[in-house]
């Protein structure tokens, strides 16, 4: 099948790369001219596990294209995917502009019947107005599919290729026809591909991220309760998973979650009801929680070095919102390194793959290491904010000889508290004692 996909960012790379692994054609468009030309170079731009190897191999085999023609992509495809950006807005709405913009210019340029599958995450509602939008600029027909990604960042690529399900939002048989056929690849051992109206494929891609950011933010909200009765989160938890009607995913206590879906969708979906006159006050609780545990971790940091903090250096492990991406968008460690910094605290910090990033958003008041023990030398303590898997196991020795201070403060409950004491360590984590 011949395809484009528009939007080369995250999603739209994962996106092309699968599609073409499976032997599609496809052809990427983008406006950034530098991104196209560094593709073109084999220049990725994105961490993600596995990425690299199957963009440059299907680019390699003839599968794979980029270009800054839309016109040239758009008359090229039978199916064309959306993966441009929806950005929270300054009132916490999704911001489709981008989406309606590149809808429209596909109308201009097309010639024959098209579908328009959208990937990126829009709010309920999209479907009608750009399907609106595309009539009032052409009179050439064509089908709108609501197709939403669930894509964990690091682990993308196989969410892609093995994926726990696919929606497809559309009333037309034909074009279900046409899309069960493009994602037939994936399905081999059985397919996972779940039919709507385009409306409730728009919800549920909203639902599943809020009620995600739920669970991680009841667990979080619920730590502090247990620290207050020496109670174990972690037992807590093992406890709550066993109950198969509960599950044990996303159950994890820590500094909160981040990143650029679950905080972008929680705001739209909160915006989404106060439009309607329908408040989404479970959401917005949420929401709420999730900046607590920031702000209740960071306390936990700043209580300890109380009266000298510019005396006090802080090593830090993990800058990205979770393990195996580079992504730095609302992640807590941010959040948290920047009430250390306007308490006077300064910082010496290390991730294995986001110190470029979070260099952009910190500029230079940070200390970057060339590893994590490096940035251990004279440091009054170490705060873990990411569960990247070199932390897990570490030298505790080493830890001991580099830090002035032996004191760890853990957002990620990577170690017992038992075993930390053993070794004479002070150690703060979350929910536990």
């Amino acid at each position: 099948m011949k395809i484009a996909v528009i939007g080369i960012g995250y999603v739209g790379l994962v996106a092309a790369g699968g599609l073409a692994e499976s032997g599609n054609h496809v052809i990427c468009v983008d406006n950034d001219r530098k991104k196209i030309k560094d593709l073109k170079k084999g220049v990725i731009g994105i961490y993600e596990p596995g990425l690299s190897d199957i963009v440059r191999n299907n680019e390699k085999a003839g599968r794979l294209s980029f270009t800054t023609d839309l016109q040239e992509a758009v008359n090229q495809s039978q199916v064309i995917i959306l993966g441009v950006g929806t950005p929270s807005a300054e009132d916490g709405s999704a911001d489709i502009s981008a989406v309606l913009e590149v809808c429209a210019q596909i109308a201009e340029c097309m010639k024959e019947y098209k579908i328009i599958a959208t990937k990126s995450t829009v709010p309920v509602g999209t479907c009608k107005r750009v399907t609106e939008l595309m009539k009032s600029k052409t009179q050439i027909p064509f089908d709108y599919v609501s197709n939403p990604e669930f894509l964990k960042e690091g682990s993308a690529v196989e969410d892609f290729t093995k994926p726990a399900r696919v929606i497809i939002g559309t009333d037309n048989p034909e074009v279900r026809k046409i899309m069960k056929q493009l994602y037939a690849p994936f399905m081999r051992r059985g397919s996972r591909m779940v039919f709507m109206d385009p409306a409730s494929a728009e919800m549920t891609k909203y639902a599943s991220n809020v009620m995600l950011a739920t669970r991680i933010s009841f667990m979080n909200e619920l730590s502090g309760l247990c620290e207050k009765f020496g109670a174990d989160i972690e037992k807590v938890r093992a406890g709550m998973g066993a109950d198969p009607r509960i599950g044990n995913a996303f159950l994890f206590a820590g500094v909160g979650y981040g990143g650029s879906c679950f905080p972008k969708d929680v705001k739209a979906l909160i915006h989404t009801g106060v439009e309607e006159n329908c408040p989404m006050t479970i959401t917005e609780a949420v929401q709420q929680a999730n900046y607590n545990q920031h702000n209740r971790f960071a306390n936990k940091v700043l209580n300890y070095f109380k009266g000298r903090e510019s005396k006090t250096v802080l090593a830090v492990w993990g800058l990205a919102f979770k393990a195996k991406t580079d992504d730095v968008r609302e992640s807590p460690a941010i959040w948290c390194i920047n009430e250390f910094l306007g308490a006077g605290i300064r910082i010496r910090a290390f991730d294995p793959a986001a110190m470029e990033t979070a260099k952009a958003v910190l500029s230079n008041r940070i200390e970057a290491g060339k590893d994590e023990y490096e940035v251990l030398e004279e440091a009054d303590g170490l705060v873990i904010f990411t569960d990247w898997q070199q932390f897990r196991t570490p030298d505790f020795d080493l830890i001991k000889e580099k830090l002035k201070e032996t004191v760890i403060f853990d957002g990620r409950n990577l170690y017992e508290p038992a075993d930390m004491k053993k070794l004479g360590i002070e150690y703060y984590c979350i929910g536990r004692e």
